[in-house]
């Protein structure tokens, strides 16, 4: 560590301490030995030797004085050591790089995470396994989103976000969990699955999903320039209430596949009343992103859980 030369008084109406001289003290307490203290340090002994004088100077004491050819401490020297000692290894704990590991099996913490209901419906199980396998007091708090308003994560109010980007907050951290697209839903025997065509599914009546006081999306633009336009009969705030509302109707509704989960074929969800088929029109592929403020970015046990979800959605994908 290399010793500067500094100074006593004030700056800016504050005592001014030069920390070099606490390092100093403990090493040179530890050894007594100027020499053997500039070596440690990496310092000339005659440095060294000016070092241990502004100690003196500072502190009003010798510290440590000659017994024949060797220093010994002073009885307030004495007092010092320990003092100095800790003093001197919090300020180097203090100064050094933040931890960047994190030990999981003792992590006590709750994440907050925003996300729709499919998405959690998606991976709530094998986060939850996860956790139960590598750190087993941490909490998942999933909260509903109202909106994709930022403050929520400039704010600390939530640890993070998941779902397609709609925000202009340039400071938040990005990273694309899922590439998705829409389908369509049914139950199971309705009669558009005899033959899926832009007129036949526009002349359906349909339940879409929806936070916002509106009932037309991407897939109406797409069947409009098909000349077709759909019947909207119903806006509901969950995908899992329109699956639900199409189990037992004949509405037809439009979800992303993620949010299918154990409803793709071959499973048996299908048996339980909805079929699932690809749209008769192109929309937009949707990119599902986790979002989270780069105060968070550097912390182990965020970066543990931000992996461990890009993890369990890498498997899952649609």
């Amino acid at each position: 560590m290399k010793l500067n030369a500094g100074q006593s008084g004030r700056r800016h109406g504050m005592p001014y301490v030069d920390l070099n001289l606490l390092t100093a003290l403990d090493v040179l307490l530890a050894e007594c030995s100027v020499t053997k203290a500039a070596q440690r340090l990496g310092v000339s002994p005659s440095a060294m030797s000016r070092t241990l004088s502004r100690l003196r100077t500072a502190t009003g004491d010798q510290l440590l004085v000659l017994a024949g050819r060797t220093l010994v401490p002073t009885p307030y020297a004495e007092q010092l050591g320990e003092r100095a000692h800790e003093l001197a290894r919090n300020a180097r704990a203090v100064l050094q790089p933040a931890n960047s590991t994190v030990d999981l099996a003792t992590l006590e913490r709750t994440f907050t995470i925003r996300a729709n209901d499919g998405f959690v419906d998606l991976v709530g199980a094998s986060l939850m396994a996860a956790i139960a396998q590598t750190a087993r007091h941490v909490r998942i708090r999933f909260v509903s989103k109202p909106d994709k308003d930022a403050r929520a994560l400039r704010e600390g109010m939530i640890d993070l976000e998941v779902g397609v980007l709609g925000t202009a907050a340039p400071e938040l951290r990005t990273r694309l969990l899922i590439r998705d697209r829409f389908v369509g839903i049914c139950r199971t025997g309705h009669p558009l699955l005899t033959r899926v065509s832009a007129k036949r599914y526009a002349s359906c009546s349909h339940v879409v999903v929806s936070r916002k006081p509106q009932f037309t999306g991407p897939v109406d633009d797409a069947l409009a320039l098909l000349g077709q336009s759909r019947i909207i009969s119903m806006v509901v705030p969950t995908f899992a209430n329109a699956m639900q509302i199409v189990r037992y109707s004949d509405l037809v509704g439009l979800v992303p596949h993620s949010s299918l989960g154990s409803a793709s074929p071959g499973h048996h969800a299908e048996s339980e009343g909805i079929e699932h088929f690809e749209l008769p029109v192109r929309t937009p592929a949707i990119s599902v992103s986790a979002i989270w403020h780069p105060r968070l970015h550097a912390d182990p046990a965020h970066r543990w859980l931000r992996d461990t979800i890009f993890g369990i959605c890498k498997n899952a994908s649609p």
